[in-house]
């Protein structure tokens, strides 16, 4: 199984980015959710945020948002770097 990019936590709040490759390069998807209990006392994930959650969502989004650049600014050196090494060869 895929084991995502990165994750961001606040509280049961969570936003999971995952890293896609394809023909036409790497691009990053994010999927926001909230951990929840029911009576077996098992976590349990949804979709779903009460209002209470939407600013601390709305932060943890703004963090992941921080993560892909940061992440993509990587991704192009490493791009550059690997061209360079290449043409050197």
């Amino acid at each position: 199984m895929a084991t995502p990019a990165h994750k961001l936590r606040r509280g049961v709040l969570q936003v999971t980015i995952w890293r896609n490759t394809g023909d036409n390069g790497t691009w990053y998807s994010v999927i926001p959710s909230r951990g929840y209990k029911r009576g077996d006392d098992a976590w349990k994930e949804t979709d779903s945020l009460n209002a209470d959650d939407l600013l601390p969502m709305a932060k943890l989004l703004s963090d992941a948002d921080t993560w892909i650049v940061n992440q993509q600014r990587a991704d192009a050196k490493a791009r550059k770097e690997q061209a360079k090494q290449a043409t050197a060869a």
